[in-house]
């Protein structure tokens, strides 16, 4: 746990009109997102509308007010410092703060009442150019004993170190609507999802499934679907079909799943005579945003492939490392999962990992650095990497895990997302088109995310 420096107050009776104390801190982005959590100022972090005002806003700019916290700091760890309780307050606010900012909080004292020990403090913070962020004062009670703390420990938080989500969103403001057959979006999640994607011009969505029904809930929900196609199918199994249908003829790019079962849409798609089968493994993708990870990372495969094996593996792995490069991961780091981080006859994945790394070595996987087995330490934290003595250009820096197998996959995934703090994209590939297995567990922006990626690649391969 960090630890600040030794913290003594200033008692009452020491401090003098004229005294004064000061408090600088240069800004990161975790610093940005907590000011904006404290503050409220949270707009820059949302995501808006397609040219609605604040569209794509710059989430490393805040209000200026947010400033005010390091005049809090400089009165609460200094002037008076431990034991002082602020009484009122009166503050103007100026300007923004943005990542970079140097802020310092200046604090003077300018009265005192002795009868309730009051001081007045004369209160301003300024950027690196000197621009006066915050001004106006502050009534404090000051401690009338002393007070020392030795090694104080600050709570600690976990920010999000990135927003990997709203990055997918802005590189999709670059390329036009992808169409899109929705597979029965015949409930309020499964059809709003699409339109909202729709509204912010990623896909061109069109609609398969019960026409009253689709029509139905739309007019229940006030969702508007007056621009967009609906293909009339009597029921779930036929809308699953006629998507299918409608990306193997080149009608879409890409398919969507709504509220019917991820087996009967899949079951369309494997089919080998009429579905989107190509000689490439199909395989599920998670892009997961975790807050305490620098990175988006991939875990692969946690939905459909139950026990790979080595061949399915190089598959899994290759599929992953094209959707990073969709991404902008120009050379992915994969780190192939065990239980362990050597090679063991008894564990079957540490022996699928050493082959799929030397596979890697002689061009049967390109366009990443493998390395395995590693342990999900390891792959993701280079403390524990350097603990064990572990030298690999991917221990600590993974940009994809490869797991053992499904439950595996399911498992980490989901404890990510609830333990963690982690939002998720899915993404299937190996398919004539992309596919996008949307829950309705999933948050609006989960499945904006998602459809986000599934646009990038159906971008990409009509490119091809």
């Amino acid at each position: 746990m960090n630890t600040l420096k030794n913290m003594k107050n200033m008692t009452f009776d020491e401090i003098e009109v004229g005294a004064s104390a000061t408090f600088s801190h240069t800004l990161a982005q975790p610093g940005i997102e907590l000011l904006a959590l404290i503050s409220g100022d949270i707009d820059p972090f949302n995501i808006q509308p397609e040219g609605s005002p604040g569209s794509l806003t710059d989430s490393n700019t805040i209000d200026g007010a947010a400033a005010a916290a390091f005049i809090s700091l400089a009165i609460g760890t200094k002037l008076p410092g431990p034991g002082m309780h602020i009484r009122r307050q009166a503050l103007n606010f100026r300007g923004t703060v943005s990542t970079g900012d140097t802020l310092t909080a200046t604090v003077v004292a300018t009265e005192k009442i002795e009868e309730n020990s009051e001081v007045f403090l004369d209160c301003r913070c300024t950027n690196q150019d000197g621009f006066e962020l915050v001004s106006g004062n502050v009534t404090v009670t000051a401690p009338r004993s002393s007070i020392t703390y030795s090694d104080v420990a600050p709570p600690q938080l976990t920010l999000r170190r990135s927003d990997a989500f709203i990055k997918l969103l802005r590189a999709c403001a670059k390329i036009p609507p992808v169409s899109c057959a929705v597979a029965h979006p015949c409930d309020r999640d499964s059809l709003l999802g699409p339109i909202e994607a729709a509204e912010r011009g990623i896909i061109q969505p069109i609609l398969v499934g019960p026409e009253d029904r689709i029509r139905s809930i739309a007019k229940a929900e006030g969702i508007d679907i007056s621009r967009y196609r609906i293909v009339p199918v009597p029921h779930s199994h036929a809308a699953a079909a006629k998507a299918v249908e409608l990306a193997r003829t080149g009608e879409v790019d890409a398919l969507m799943k709504g509220s019917l079962h991820t087996d009967e849409l899949m079951g369309a798609v494997v089919k080998s005579e009429t579905g989107l089968r190509t000689a490439r493994r199909i395989s599920h993708v998670f892009v997961m945003d975790v807050p305490a990870y620098p990175r988006p990372i991939l875990i692969t495969d946690a939905a459909i492939n139950i026990f790979p094996k080595l061949e399915d593996k190089a598959g899994i792995i290759q599929n992953a490392i094209d959707l990073a490069h969709v991404m902008g991961v120009e050379l992915p780091k994969v780190a192939i999962l065990s239980a362990v981080e050597t090679i063991n006859p008894r564990l079957s994945s540490t022996l699928d990992a050493a082959a799929l790394c030397k596979m890697a070595d002689r061009g049967q996987i390109t366009g990443a650095i493998l390395d395995g087995p590693l342990a999900f330490d390891n792959a993701v934290s280079l403390a524990a990497a350097h603990t064990k003595g572990i030298v690999s250009p991917v221990a600590g820096q993974a940009d994809i895990l490869l797991v053992p197998d499904l439950e595996a996959g399911n498992m980490l995934a989901k404890q990510l997302s609830y333990l963690a703090g982690a939002e998720s994209a899915g993404i299937v590939l190996g398919t004539r088109v992309p596919i996008v297995l949307t829950s309705r567990a999933d948050s609006v922006r989960t499945r904006l995310a998602s459809t986000a990626v599934m646009a990038l690649v159906a971008s990409v391969s009509a490119r091809q």
